[in-house]
């Protein structure tokens, strides 16, 4: 019962956060904010839920899970309360700073959940951990992907009531009362150890058997910490790797209702829309649940062999989609789930299990910060820079035309904006492969299996 109250924590985070790919054309439309305008706020969010992860993972593993993941979830309910309220003045600026609170706040949830579970989970168990937590993660986008739609164009409730269709502010308030009843429950029901729900399991793996008492209950300092996590090479290259994945993901996650709206002319509530919200998370929890249990039960807990050829069907599947995706919105559909499936098997595989293997119980918390953390900068790439590129202005959007067209024979005419989409998630795929299979070699080199 623990993990599963810690995972629908995390799943009410989640859809604290992906209301506002849903709420995104809604909210331009609105008050005529630009593509650029809309990534603003969302890089905004990533960076400062990037920063949060260093200094929260520190936190977690002074405060413990439960205290961390408090915290957090009473930040995410008061942010979106504001947001939602927000929207009687629609000032930019306000929504800016409030999306940026919202991802700090945000940013106590990852490290306070792998803090908790690290201690209730051995090493051949993080894998298939690693999934469960992809899946908690993906029901939260589930019932955000069929709520939020719902929300705005109106719906039956229980086959009796008709529920018009309502202003997208309620997309930021209803989540906010979920997360507020799944906080309550966390609160009494939660405990950080095995040890303080009443039972004692043994570590063989991390603790020597004749190890002294005080060398196993020594809790490192920060600068201790600090200094084993910064000077571990392997680290700081999965790090960048998961940036990579932070590009893609997003990418994805942000847009790609937007781009179905847009390039295809469908409505919020059109069957595809809907579909996608429920194929999306569906994807991206098979995919994290299928990676973490073939490393576990085929590889040992390898993880960097799986994710390098994970990393490089992605980019042959985006370089796909970037040819047959504007034919018809079915094979745009096939190419968002094809490329969730791969973002979301690579998020947990490094994000998640290589964090708590390379951590460990006493410093899983920092180190799951530092690398979640990557993932958000380069998340933070498919806010304000796609954003632009997408409006099909500035010289960001030159350079990029020049490029495609260098590297395609395309006309810079035939290249607007939504034609980048794809083409912008090309090669950080091919990136994240070529980092992976580096700290793969690294890591073997140093005797250790990443």
């Amino acid at each position: 019962m623990n993990w599963g109250i810690v995972g629908l924590m995390y799943m009410s985070f989640y859809m604290c956060r992906y209301n506002l790919p849903i709420a995104n054309k809604a909210i331009s439309d609105t008050f005529n904010f630009s593509k650029g305008d809309m990534g603003l706020i969302i890089t905004t969010s990533m960076w400062a839920y990037a920063f949060g992860q260093v200094i929260n993972g520190l936190l977690s593993d002074r405060l413990g899970g439960k205290h961390t993941m408090l915290i957090g979830a009473i930040g995410t309910i008061v942010m979106n309360l504001l947001f939602g309220i927000a929207s009687f003045w629609g000032l930019l600026g306000l929504f800016v700073a409030i999306r940026g609170i919202d991802g700090y706040m945000q940013s106590f949830g990852s490290p306070g959940m792998i803090k908790i579970n690290v201690s209730w989970f051995n090493k051949r168990e993080r894998g298939q951990f690693a999934g469960t937590y992809g899946f908690m993660i993906n029901l939260g986008r589930f019932l955000i992907n069929q709520i939020g739609p719902a929300i705005l164009a109106g719906f039956v409730f229980l086959g009796m009531w008709q529920v018009p269709a309502m202003h997208w502010r309620w997309l930021f308030w209803v989540p906010s009362v979920v997360a507020s009843v799944i906080a309550f429950v966390l609160y009494f029901a939660v405990k950080n150890t095995p040890e303080e729900a009443g039972y004692h399991i043994d570590d063989l793996e991390e603790t020597e058997p004749q190890a002294p008492t005080d060398v196993r209950t020594h809790r490192p300092g920060i600068l201790e910490v600090l200094r084993k996590i910064g000077t571990n090479p392997v680290i700081w290259v999965i790090a960048i790797a998961y940036a990579c994945t932070g590009t893609v993901r997003h990418s994805l996650d942000h847009w790609y209702i937007r781009y179905f709206l847009e390039n295809h002319q469908i409505d919020i509530n059109d069957s595809t829309i809907i579909l996608l919200g429920f194929l999306t998370p569906l994807a991206a929890s098979t995919g994290s649940l299928l990676s973490g249990i073939i490393s576990d039960r085929f590889f040992n807990g390898a993880r960097a062999q799986i994710a390098a050829w994970v990393y490089f069907s992605e980019t042959v599947i985006i370089l796909a989609a970037a040819q047959i995706a504007a034919i018809n919105k079915d094979l745009a559909m096939i190419s968002v789930v094809l490329i969730a499936f791969t973002a979301n098997s690579t998020h947990s595989l490094i994000g998640v299990a290589a964090a708590m293997d390379i951590g460990g119980k006493k410093m899983v918390g920092f180190t799951a910060g530092l690398i979640d953390a990557f993932q958000y900068l380069g998340g933070g790439l498919a806010g304000i820079v796609l954003g632009n590129l997408l409006d099909g202005t500035g010289i960001t959007f030159r350079v990029y035309q020049w490029a495609v067209q260098l590297l395609t024979g395309a006309s810079p005419h035939q290249i607007t904006g939504w034609d980048v989409y794809f083409y912008f998630m090309a090669p950080f795929g091919l990136f994240g492969f070529i980092l992976i299979y580096s700290a793969d070699r690294i890591s073997k080199h140093r005797g250790v299996t990443l």
